[in-house]
């Protein structure tokens, strides 16, 4: 990185960053209070607040958002007529699925080849640890020159809207100039990128039941219709031959004409078997930012281990179809779940539950705001253009700010590139990326409030 102040700041403030995010991510804050203790994302909140106190912010908040989450708010005014610029992250996280899986415990920060690992180390809680490290580089180099909102969701891995619901209910408070979401993350290490786009999502619970109760499937099985079997039918018919997304009545042809996604590239991402084809038509961006994707998140049925021979009378599923710019999310719901209604055989009964939204959303890169990002990347990032890109992924409550403040500039960063493994096992961070992110993102506030 070339000589800066406020990269010069930021690079001595690294050592206190790891500290930080270590006390951070030792929080088992998942949103999902069957599994963890509420008490886990309580002390991360908390934890958050006061960090915000202690660089000075005011009116320091735990709101308490409708899906009986928390999230945290705070001010921090800067220069009498100055820009706002409100600056997003979030502290939940995804379970950690197979913990034995784990190289080391996923709530403990190590450090590891280069990389930290931990839950939450790219997605979010390190984006929180950016803001923070932007923030007190601007503030040893001249002060904060806009004024900043702070805004940590406490829910955004699970789907539910918390904060959404809470900020069209209070639409004064997150008003801004312009925003910065910090959870996003650049096409390549070492690639500056702006994601452009968001794919939105919904998730539909199904349930489907032919019996009473399970049979002897020796006795009955042949005739008997068997839950499971059903299940499993319309669960195929959401697949093309190919492995496209094919929902009745859904537009799955939709292409992507920027920064291009190489096959090999993606193999290496996803670490896809060798042998094992990828699935669906058209380029890789196509398929992972410009089109829907059915993804089966979880079958209720009886586990191989301990099974008996039986023709089961339930069966239940967790779909989650993700939804290009473009569709609505809502009309998206309808069409899958009309399209299992549809495809589910032998008259069984089926059942359809939506528990959970998040509409697309597109920047407007065109925008100054992004003027002034692309001019602090080039500085945090040597001989390095800005580059924009799709996300696969949701973070609903863009589109909800996009409508409640339509003039609002909103820009998308964040570490979750490829080799961070976001919800998957082994998650971590690049240091190298935290530092450099954070420098762009101080840099562009500096940009930004003198535009």
């Amino acid at each position: 990185m070339s000589s800066n102040p406020v990269a010069e700041t930021v690079a001595s403030l690294m050592p206190r960053a790891k500290a930080e995010l270590t006390e951070l991510v030792a929080f088992k804050s998942v949103a999902d209070f069957d599994q963890y203790p509420r008490s886990e994302s309580e002390g991360a909140a908390n934890w958050i607040a006061d960090a915000l106190r202690s660089e000075g912010f005011e009116d320091v908040a735990l709101l308490d958002t409708p899906d009986g989450t928390q999230s945290v708010y705070g001010y921090l005014p800067g220069p009498e007529g100055a820009k706002t610029v409100l600056l997003y992250a979030h502290y939940d996280v995804q379970p950690p699925l197979d913990e034995a899986a784990w190289a080391t415990p996923p709530f403990d920060l190590v450090e590891r080849d280069g990389r930290w690992y931990g839950r939450g180390s790219a997605d979010c809680k390190g984006g929180v640890i950016m803001h923070l490290l932007a923030l007190r580089a601007l503030k040893a180099n001249g002060g904060v020159p806009v004024h900043v909102k702070v805004i940590v969701e406490g829910s955004e891995e699970q789907g539910t809207g918390g904060l959404e619901r809470y900020a069209e209910e209070h639409p004064e408070l997150l008003t801004a100039d312009s925003i910065v979401i910090g959870d996003a993350g650049n096409f390549r290490t070492g690639l500056p990128t702006v994601t452009a786009t968001l794919r939105g999502m919904t998730l539909v619970r199904v349930q489907v039941d032919t019996l009473e109760g399970n049979l002897h499937s020796g006795q009955f099985g042949g005739a008997a219709p068997d839950a499971l079997a059903a299940l499993i039918r319309v669960l195929d018919s959401l697949r093309d031959q190919d492995g496209s997304t094919t929902v009745d009545g859904l537009d799955g042809d939709s292409v992507w004409d920027g920064l291009q996604y190489a096959d090999q590239a993606f193999r290496e991402d996803a670490k896809v078997l060798d042998g094992v084809e990828l699935i669906g038509s058209g380029t890789v961006a196509d398929r992972v930012w410009a089109r829907p994707a059915v993804t089966v998140l979880g079958i209720d049925c009886p586990p191989v281990v301990g099974a008996t021979p039986s023709v089961q009378a339930g069966a239940r599923a967790l779909v989650s179809l993700r939804v290009p710019p473009g569709v609505d999310a809502g009309e998206a719901t309808k069409l899958l779940q009309a399209h299992i209604e549809t495809h589910t055989p032998w008259g069984a009964r089926v059942s359809t539950e939506q528990i959970g939204q998040g509409q697309a959303f597109r920047a407007d890169t065109s925008s100054p705001a992004y003027a002034s990002m692309a001019e602090a990347m080039a500085v945090a990032y040597p001989g390095q253009e800005m580059q924009a890109s799709g996300m696969g992924g949701s973070i609903p409550l863009c589109n909800t700010l996009a409508s409640l403040y339509p003039e609002t500039e909103i820009l998308l960063i964040g570490l979750s590139e490829p080799e961070a493994q976001i919800h998957a096992v082994n998650e971590s961070v690049s240091p190298e990326e935290l530092e450099r992110l954070s420098v762009s993102e101080a840099l562009f506030l500096q940009n930004y409030a003198a535009s």
